[in-house]
């Protein structure tokens, strides 16, 4: 691709800054200078080190670990995030940052220099300790606030409101309730609050895994990334939609949000989409189902995996085994969509000089190697934190290769810089995520909204099936409210602390058991789908600012686009073989030709064109004939097969005649002229 087109088509850096500070509330930073700015940039470096070190050798407890994790993310957000992303002074650091820094490491070292006194108390707290516990709490909060934004901020605070006005509430949400004392102790001296999981997911895997991205994008391997999936779908038929799905699944791997994949990504593929003739809401709704879709995308999953490792007890290698289907259909059905758009519309792919040469994007294919790597090393056994680092340090090796990839010192400690950056929104979500966590471990809140929703769904219905229907839908809709505004990480904690407990419950009251991973990809999926789910819908916003579009139509063109992620989840409760659970390799590959066969309808359905232009009975048609197909049930899959087969036929011969039709006019004008 020449130079020129490459710069009529990609938004500068500024432009894409600009974009990511407005939408992601991770990338809202001060950008300060002078001695301060030093200041900062020791901080992150002795963060990164700091997790390398304990990553490589495990040297310290959990709480130590923890806390100090912690105290370096805290004094990072309070000196790098502004409490008004948009004040007037938003790159100079006011006084009372500076304060809250120092309480930030004062609070978080309190463990470190007074932990055998602490390991040694049982059930007691002193007054000192309530205070330092309570400025932890107020810091986490705020934090939050900052770097990751308000809704996730607004459910802790009514939380812990939850747990200390229990005995005021109504009906099954009454409890015994806390007091102040207990609810600090629980949230700041134990590892049932702020200490938790979560933290302990984000201070050991998540870290590394975000500092291996770091030292991955110092490569280049972002853009190679988009010149592999222009190699490979340029030239077809809307080749710009389908660069950007290849793409964004690719640069799902390494990134952690969506927004921002929609952001790098999309400033390259919905110009090109633009030029080449879609729609702007639709070329700006391509890239932002693509972009959250690589939320769901093995390995890495936005490290949501090395969360569910936890949440679900189950080991890495059968997570990422059971998002495998799942995820290839989810970007089959945007792919046949779009390619039905072009066809629609008539679009061909890029002309063949945007095109690079195949074996020059070929030359570079080692950028790919720490990824397989990493592949690798996790389906080996080996543990998380050493396979992280294990390709961290291959990255570098094969950034040697080329002196255009190759991470010299500057790149090194940018990488590093970066990687501790990135981990702050994470570290802050988690944190504030452990207070969700801890008041429902203390409360009992997630039994009784689960049981709550149960009775609600038995209230209307009393068959089985139609019960176990009505409280996915009720999941389903909680997951999607909760996930609006959160990352990744913090999107899936909420999700299983809260709307999990209803799909588990029916387990106790119902013959059909849901078995647990997935029930945990479900609320997993729902949850990710809310950055494209209007009204919210992050990524669907960042896209529009890019393609010009309204960003409500993206939203809603970007819902319809990953229709598949509303379908596969109800798909793999009532068949866990498509998350390769109990699963022979007959039922994988029936499975997977008839979901792909339905999402061919249902695209056809949806976007009104499959060999030719679908009248509004021919588009019911191909919905229900999809809908059938992706039912786990063997008569409805001969039924959808059959209205499948029967609509392909009555297409190409209506099509025949009318091509028939048209070609003796022609003559006829051709003779007569």
């Amino acid at each position: 691709m020449t130079k020129q087109s490459t710069n009529e088509q990609k938004l500068s850096t500024k432009e894409q800054e600009a974009l990511l500070q407005q939408y992601d509330s991770e990338a809202a930073t001060r950008n300060v200078t002078g001695k301060i700015a030093i200041v900062i940039l020791l901080i992150l470096l002795a963060f990164s080190i700091f997790q390398i070190y304990t990553g490589a050798y495990r040297v310290y407890t959990a709480y130590i670990q923890r806390t100090v994790h912690l105290g370096f993310a805290l004094v990072l957000i309070f000196l790098l995030f502004p409490a008004k992303r948009n004040g007037k002074k938003k790159n100079v650091i006011p006084w009372y940052d500076y304060i809250l820094a120092i309480l930030a490491f004062v609070a978080c070292a309190y463990w470190p220099v007074f932990y055998d006194e602490l390991v040694q108390q049982i059930g007691r707290i002193t007054s000192v300790q309530v205070i330092i516990g309570t400025i932890a709490v107020l810091l986490v909060l705020e934090a939050t606030r900052r770097a990751v934004g308000l809704p996730i901020t607004i459910i802790a605070v009514a939380f812990l409101l939850y747990a200390l006005f229990g005995p005021y509430m109504p009906g099954i949400l009454a409890h015994r309730g806390l007091n102040f004392n207990q609810l600090i102790k629980s949230m700041f001296f134990t590892t049932d609050g702020i200490l938790g999981t979560p933290l302990q997911v984000s201070s050991t895997y998540i870290f590394l895994f975000l500092l291996f991205g770091a030292f991955l994008v110092k490569t280049g391997v972002g853009n190679y990334f988009n010149d592999l999936a222009i190699a490979i779908a340029g030239r077809r038929t809307g080749g710009p939609a389908k660069v950007a799905i290849f793409s964004s699944a690719l640069q799902g791997t390494i990134s952690g949000s969506s927004v921002a994949n929609t952001v790098t990504t999309g400033s390259y593929t919905i110009p090109l989409m633009k030029r080449l003739g879609y729609n702007k809401n639709f070329a700006g709704a391509v890239e932002a189902a693509s972009s959250t879709g690589g939320q769901i995308m093995p390995p890495i999953m936005g490290a949501a995996a090395f969360l569910m490792i936890e949440f679900a007890g189950v080991p890495y290698w059968e997570i990422a085994k059971a998002a495998t289907i799942p995820a290839i259909l989810y970007f089959s059905g945007i792919w046949i969509m779009t390619h039905l758009e072009a066809k629609k519309l008539g679009l061909h792919g890029l002309p063949k000089e945007d095109i690079p040469k195949k074996m020059e994007v070929l030359k570079k294919g080692y950028l790919l190697l720490p990824i397989v790597a990493i592949i690798y090393f996790l389906f080996s056994g080996n543990s998380i934190e050493r396979t992280a680092l294990y390709g961290i340090v291959i990255t570098i090796l094969v950034s040697l290769f080329n002196k255009e990839t190759r991470i010299t010192p500057r790149k090194f400690i940018e990488a590093l810089t970066d990687g501790a950056r990135t981990a702050l929104g994470v570290a802050a979500a988690t944190a504030c995520a452990g207070i969700i966590v801890g008041v429902v471990t203390k409360t009992g809140l997630g039994l009784k909204l689960g049981n709550g929703v149960v009775d609600i769904a038995d209230a209307i219905a009393n068959n089985p099936t139609t019960i176990l229907l009505l409280t996915l839908f009720f999941t389903m809709i909680t997951s999607i409210i909760l996930g609006m505004g959160s990352p990744t990480t913090a999107n899936y904690i909420i999700t299983s602390t809260i709307a999990l407990p209803a799909i588990m419950a029916l387990n106790d009251s119902l013959e059909f058991t849901v078995p647990v991973l997935a029930a945990h990809m479900f609320v997993f999926y729902f949850g990710i789908v809310a950055d494209i789910t209007p009204p919210v819908a992050l990524a669907a916003f960042a896209a529009s600012g890019i393609s010009g579009g309204e960003p409500i139509r993206t939203g809603i063109t970007a819902s319809k686009l990953a229709i598949a992620a509303f379908i596969i989840p109800y798909m793999f409760i009532f068949n866990p073989a498509m998350l390769m659970i109990d699963a022979t390799v007959y039922n994988l590959i029936w499975i997977l030709f008839t979901a792909i066969t339905g999402m061919i309808a249902i695209g056809a359905g949806m976007i009104g064109f499959w060999y030719k232009k679908l009248n509004w009975l021919e588009r019911i048609i191909s919905l229900v004939a999809g809908f059938m197909l992706v039912i786990p049930e063997g008569m409805t899959d001969i039924i959808g097969l059959v209205i499948f087969i029967a609509m392909i036929v009555y297409q190409m011969i209506v099509k025949r005649n009318n091509d028939q039709d048209i070609t003796p006019n022609k003559s006829q004008q051709t003779s007569l002229s």
